[in-house]
Formats: C-alpha cells, sequence, structure tokens
C-alpha cells in the first residue's frame, strides 16, 4: 500500500523541479506553461462575463472592435509582459527593476492588484461550489424559484438602506446591516483555499502537473456543455441573435467600443503579474511572442466558442434585447443557466457538469494571482525561506481576509472593489506598463544624444496631453479633448526638436534623411525600440518569432492612449456612488495600488526592500546610444549548449537590422 502511495506521490508531485541553466526553477514543458497561463486568462469569466457583454451589445458588429482590440491592445501587452520575465528571470518587481529601477512601483502595484482579486474572486467559487451541492439533490432546490434561491439560500443577503445624493451633495449614506458570517461560505471558501495551496505549494512542477486537470478537462467539458445546449428547442433563436444579426447603428456608439474593449483587456488578465512570473520560469530562449500570441488567441477563442452554449441556453428561454434589455455575467452564471438546466431532462448530470466546470476553471485563474505574490517573495529572499511555508502562509492570510467577503453583505462589498480595482488600478497598471516602458528604458542614452530639456519637454506633451485631453472630453465633448489632447502632444513634440541637439548615434535608414527627423526619432521612438533590439537578443533567437519593429510605437502611441481613455471612464461613474460605503472603500483602495506605482517613479531607492539584494543595481545603466545589451551573463557559452536556439551576438543583430 505504501509503495501505491508513494507512486502516486510521484506522479502528483515532482521530487525534482526542473531546472534552468541559471539555476531557476523551469516549468516541465512548453505546453504546461501555456495551459498554466491559459488557466489565468481562461475563467468562468469567459462563460459567463463574455457573453453578457455580447447580449448587451447584440451583433455581429461587437467582433469588430472586439478583434481590434485582440490586436492592437492584448497580443502587444502580453508580449511585453511574457517577454520581460523571460528576458530578465524574474517575477513583476525584479523584471521591471530590471528595466529601470524607477519601474518598481509598476511591478509592486501589479502584485497588489493580484492580491486584492484573489481574496474576492474566491467568494464567487464559493457560490458556485453551494449550487455545486445542491446539484445532487432531486429536483433541483432552484426549480421556478432561481431569483429566489440565489439571493436567499446563495448570497444570503440583506437589503441596504439606501443612501441620497441631493443637490447639495450627499444627504446620507447606504446602511448595511447585514454584517454576520455565513457558516457554508466559510466552510466553501477554506476548502478552495486548500485546492489552491496543493496547485502551487512546490512551484512550477506541481503547477505545470495541475494545469492538466484544472484547464484540460474544463475545455472537455465545455465541449459537452456547448454540444447540449446548441440542441435544446429553439436554440437556434438565440444563436441567430450571437452569430447571424448586424446593427449597424451601434458601430457608432461608443459604449460598444468601450465594453469590447474592456472585455478583451479583462479576459486577456493583462496586469496582473502572473504572465511575467511564469515566463520567468520558462526556458531563456523560448519563443516568447509565440506564446504570448498563442494565448491571447487560444482565450480569445475559447470565449467566442463557449458563449454558442450561452446563447443556446438564450434562444430556448426565449430572451432577447426586447425582453431583457440587460444580462449580467451573475446573472447568467446563477439565474439564466441554472433556470435552463432545471427544465432539461437529466437536469442533475447537467448542473453538476456546469457548476463542476465553472470550478475548476476558477480554481486555473486563482492560483496564478497567488503565484505572482508567492515568485516575489522568493526571489527577494531566494532560498533563505521554503517555498511549501511561503505558500501556506499566504493562503492562511488569504483565507482569514476573505471572511469579509463570506458575510451577507459580501456581495455589495465585492462589487464596490472589483469595480474600481478592474477599471481603475489593473487599467493604470496596465497603461503604466506600456507608456512608462517607451519612456525610460535606457533613457540615459536619449539624454546623451538630444539633451535632458528637450526630453522632458517631450515626454511633458506626451504625458500632459493624454491627461488634460481625457479631462476636457469629459467635461466639454470627445473632439474637444481629442483635439486639445493632439495639439499639447504636437506643440511638445514641434519645441522639442527644436530645442534638441542633433544626435551622433546613427537612426533607421528614414530618419537619417535630415537632423529635424532624426532628433524626432530619439526622441519619439528611441527607447521602445531600444527595448524591443534587446530583447531580441534573447526571445528573438534562432527560429524563434522576433518582436516586430511597429510593435514599440504601437504600444507608446495606440495601446497606452486607449488605456489612458479607458481608465478615466471610472471617474464620472464614481461621482453618482460616492454615497455608498463599499464603493468609496474600493476606490480608495483602488488608489493605493495607483500611488505605489507612482511614487517609485520619484523615489525608487524607498522599493529597495522589494528587490533581491544581489539584483539592486540590475536597472542602472551608463550612456551607449544603439548598443545591444547582453542580457544573459555568460551568453557565447549558453549560446554553445542551445545550438540552433543560440542567441544572436550584437554584431549579427547590428548587421541584420538598423538601429
Amino acid at each position: 500500500m505504501s509503495a501505491i502511495f508513494t507512486k502516486l506521490r510521484n506522479v502528483l508531485v515532482p521530487a525534482e523541479t526542473k531546472k534552468s541553466d541559471d539555476g531557476r526553477d523551469q516549468w516541465p514543458s512548453r505546453t504546461a506553461f501555456l495551459l498554466a497561463s491559459l488557466g489565468g486568462a481562461v475563467g468562468q469569466g469567459n462563460i459567463i462575463r463574455y457573453p453578457s457583454q455580447v447580449f448587451n451589445n447584440v451583433g455581429l458588429q461587437w467582433f469588430i472592435p472586439y478583434l481590434m482590440a485582440i490586436f492592437l491592445l492584448a497580443i502587444p501587452t502580453l508580449i511585453l509582459e511574457v517577454a520581460i520575465g523571460q528576458a530578465y528571470r524574474g517575477g513583476a518587481v525584479a523584471a521591471y527593476n530590471n528595466m529601470n529601477r524607477r519601474l518598481r512601483g509598476v511591478g509592486l502595484a501589479s502584485i497588489m492588484v493580484s492580491a486584492v482579486v484573489v481574496v474576492y474572486f474566491v467568494i464567487i467559487l464559493v457560490w458556485i461550489m453551494t449550487y455545486f451541492r445542491h446539484s445532487f439533490t432531486s429536483p433541483l432546490p432552484w426549480t421556478d424559484r432561481t431569483e429566489e434561491f440565489y439571493y436567499t439560500q446563495v448570497l444570503r443577503q440583506v437589503d441596504p438602506t439606501p443612501g441620497v445624493i441631493g443637490p447639495n451633495g450627499v444627504e446620507s449614506f447606504f446602511s448595511y446591516s447585514g454584517m454576520g458570517l455565513i457558516g457554508e461560505a466559510v466552510g466553501w471558501s477554506a476548502f478552495i483555499w486548500f485546492c489552491v495551496y496543493l496547485c502551487m505549494f512546490n512551484g512550477v512542477g506541481i503547477t505545470g502537473r495541475a494545469a492538466y486537470f484544472t484547464m484540460a478537462l474544463p475545455i472537455f467539458m465545455t465541449i459537452i456543455l456547448l454540444g447540449r445546449c446548441c440542441s435544446l428547442e429553439n436554440a437556434g433563436r438565440g444563436i441567430k441573435l450571437y452569430f447571424a444579426t448586424w446593427d449597424s447603428d451601434s458601430i457608432a456608439s461608443g459604449q460598444l467600443w468601450q465594453t469590447a474593449t474592456g472585455q478583451v483587456f479583462f479576459s486577456t488578465g493583462v496586469g496582473f503579474g502572473y504572465y511575467i512570473a511564469y515566463a520567468s520560469y520558462n526556458s531563456k530562449w523560448a519563443n516568447a511572442v509565440q506564446d504570448a500570441t498563442i494565448i491571447v488567441c487560444s482565450n480569445c477563442l475559447f470565449e467566442t466558442i463557449a458563449a454558442f452554449a450561452v446563447f443556446g441556453v438564450v434562444g430556448y428561454l426565449d430572451i432577447n434585447p426586447s425582453n431583457t434589455p440587460r444580462l449580467g455575467a451573475f446573472e447568467i452564471g446563477f439565474l439564466t443557466y441554472p433556470a435552463a438546466i432545471a427544465a432539461m431532462p437529466g437536469a442533475n448530470f447537467w448542473a453538476v457538469l456546469f457548476f463542476l466546470t465553472l470550478m475548476l476553471l476558477g480554481i486555473s485563474s486563482t492560483y496564478p494571482m497567488l503565484d505572482v505574490i508567492v515568485t516575489a517573495i522568493m526571489d527577494r529572499y531566494h532560498h533563505k525561506v521554503a517555498r511549501p511555508l511561503v505558500a501556506a502562509v499566504l493562503v492562511v492570510v488569504a483565507f482569514l481576509i476573505s471572511l469579509m467577503y463570506c458575510t451577507q453583505f459580501g456581495y455589495y462589498l465585492l462589487d464596490g472593489v472589483d469595480r474600481w480595482i478592474n477599471n481603475l488600478a489593473l487599467v493604470f497598471v496596465v497603461w503604466s506598463e506600456l507608456s512608462l516602458s517607451t519612456t525610460v528604458y535606457r533613457f540615459k542614452d536619449v539624454f546623451t544624444e538630444t539633451g535632458k530639456p528637450a526630453w522632458t519637454i517631450y515626454n511633458g506633451g506626451y504625458f500632459l496631453g493624454q491627461i488634460l485631453g481625457v479631462a476636457v472630453g469629459h467635461s466639454v465633448s470627445g473632439g474637444a479633448g481629442a483635439g486639445l489632447g493632439i495639439g499639447i502632444y504636437v506643440l511638445g513634440a514641434v519645441v522639442s526638436v527644436f530645442l534638441c541637439k542633433t544626435p551622433s548615434a546613427p537612426a533607421p535608414r528614414f530618419w537619417n534623411n535630415n537632423a529635424y527627423l532624426k532628433r524626432f526619432w530619439f526622441l519619439a521612438f528611441y527607447s521602445g525600440n531600444q527595448l524591443r533590439r534587446d530583447l531580441n537578443v534573447i526571445v528573438g533567437s534562432g527560429k524563434n518569432w522576433n518582436i516586430p519593429m511597429f510593435w514599440s510605437p504601437l504600444i507608446r502611441y495606440v495601446s497606452a492612449p486607449i488605456l489612458f481613455i479607458v481608465y478615466s471612464l471610472a471617474y464620472p461613474e464614481f461621482w453618482t456612488l460616492r454615497n455608498d460605503p463599499v464603493y468609496v472603500f474600493g476606490f480608495i483602495l483602488a488608489h493605493f495600488c495607483l500611488i505605489f506605482a507612482v511614487v517609485a517613479l520619484v523615489l525608487p531607492r524607498y522599493y529597495d526592500v522589494f528587490v533581491p539584494m544581489h539584483r539592486l543595481d540590475d536597472g542602472k545603466r551608463i550612456a551607449a546610444p544603439g548598443v545591444l545589451e547582453n542580457l544573459i551573463v555568460g551568453q557565447t557559452d549558453d549560446a554553445a549548449e542551445a545550438g540552433s536556439r543560440s542567441p544572436k551576438s550584437s554584431d549579427d543583430e547590428l548587421k541584420g537590422e538598423k538601429p
């Protein structure tokens, strides 16, 4: 018997974790990395949130902004996160510190976002497990009373006393009387945290194996659900709404573009730091650009296909925009789907399958967020602490904090925190990643070639144009805001080009044609382009996909401004909710994450405590315009061992491409 348990343990928990050449833990295989990363992206939101967004903007026109957001926002951002994690061999703080010590706060802010989200994310799994338990009761207890069951037996919420906002401001605040702990919720929360611990306590060796179960199995189960839901009576009516309806008028609606952009952004999962952490455990010559593209496209393909199941249910229940103006994610997951399942033959089987699928998808999205924190701690203290102990302490602390969501007002608290962490903190973190990485990376090179005043004026116009542009856009009109923002940027660019000294280092061929073009290129494109070139030394080695030349201008001048506009939309919404304490709490909490990112720009030394001691100086560089950085120590020896996967030398890179 002991031999059987030993063999089972060796299958589930690897005796030894695979190591990279630099001694860092490494994924057992590329498939394990991709599945674990997909677990962070693909969650129950793909099954319940995405269909709700499509239903509220029903029609094929949805896919125009949706596909644009994939290629202009999701893929470029994920390329950045996967590439720096893999190249700089560290979690979020260590990786951004390596780019520039002033970006430490961006890495820390992404960890804070994960820490806040993972605590309340588990309560959604608690609700799912409550349904799962009741799925074994026949008939299903929510039959003909889905709303009553959800609100009274799952959430057990007590309605608050509404507050009042009068003409002179807040007259009274919302009051919440239901503060009691829900025993079943506490029990399920403890169970879920234990499952999370089992999936990540021993590093990427155990996480890689867990991903095959928590990610691969739900895909198979979703296919079964898809077939059943699409075969329901009148399912075609709902599918027609999804894939055979066109509303040209809504294309001009800002709501459609905002919703589609937000869906792609939140669904992909950038900004939480787990892609950086997971990529740091990759082989350092892995195909980062291809991996990032696979992750984004697989995630979006999964939710697009899975939505057919929901629209099959929509047709079965005769739901359409004329009789149900809007559907929320929780409504689909806990009201619409259960109502349809209760009416199906074999209802218990389909209920068990559905909620188990949601549970596994939720678990696969939970442990990556906790792994972000574990990776940061292990990077900082290296071998001084045992990873299982760190994971255990974090799980216990997270469980205790999550108890505040296991109460009768937990749903309201979750909504208040989730709204601002996602709409403010997360969007700001990713905007900071894109805009600051292409501003401060090797900025001493730009100082040397153009002068500090020109660099300051140019980037002042870039950031001030975005800030004042959205401010005027909200207070006056969108056109006025866009005009002012672009005008400020153009003015700053023109003034900086005239104040700039002519660089002595070469620029790409077109930009070398005259002095003013050369000046503009160094001010506008040098940092991002040099980041791309330096990363390509590693992630673009051998037959790997290279980060393309248009990537850095895209993330700086397209992706970042789009995100800043999305970020700005949260503030007018808060003004209408400022009399609700849970929204005020979430709003304040989100701004703590923002403060961590901003303070590091000015006072990076205060963040030394979060950076591995032996890597404190990684972000310090001397000026060397146009020269490729040797990111890997002992590159020549490693290249000899890597064979065809060996990195290009600096000379080869310069011969193959203009700087």
